[in-house]
Formats: C-alpha cells, structure tokens, sequence
C-alpha cells in the first residue's frame, strides 16, 4: 500500500525505529510543530532538509507583511520617513533571517 509519493516513487518502504516513550513524545510535538507526520519530519531532517516551525512560518509570513507595510509608507510619504523606514526594514528582514534559521 502506498501512502504517498514524493516525486514518481510512491512511500512504501519501511524502517522500525525504537524509541523511548519521552523520545516519542519529542518527535510527535516537533513534528506537531513544523506540521507535518512524524515520518516526513525523520526523512526531512535525516537528508537535511529544512525543517521550519509552522508558527515560524506564520512569524516570516507577518514579517513580510510589515515591510510591506513599511514600503507603502514610504512610497506614500514621498520618502519623507527614509531613514526611519530604512532602518525598520532592516530590522524586519534581519528578524526574518533569524527566524528562518532556527
């Protein structure tokens, strides 16, 4: 039976794992977090793909919104509020980056 496919292969195969009940617990709420199955977030993380936090991912999502926001402002004001718009910005996209790579 095939759950699911990642490109043309379907996800058939499988690996036993033990685990300690507390190590269970920690995977099921680090998968809860990043949304996904407990068996997407092992194949993620053992091939080293990016694993982010989906409340990380709804936090990159209103940061990006705020420069958004903060662009707007500084088109409507003419530039009046430069530095400080600049500044903001800045802020916001270094926020993103940091929150990215937690």
């Amino acid at each position: 039976m095939v759950f699911q496919k990642i490109g043309d292969e379907g996800l058939d195969a499988f690996v036993n794992v033990r685990l300690t009940p507390e190590e269970k617990e920690r995977l099921r709420d680090d998968a809860d977090l990043a949304a996904l199955s407990m068996s997407a977030l092992i194949r993620a993380r053992y091939f080293g793909r990016p694993v982010v936090a989906h409340a990380d991912q709804v936090m990159i999502k209103e940061l990006r919104r705020l420069g958004g926001l903060l662009k707007h402002i500084h088109n409507e004001s003419a530039g009046a509020y430069s530095a400080e718009t600049s500044a903001a910005l800045f802020l916001v996209s270094e926020a993103i980056r940091k929150v990215g790579k937690s």
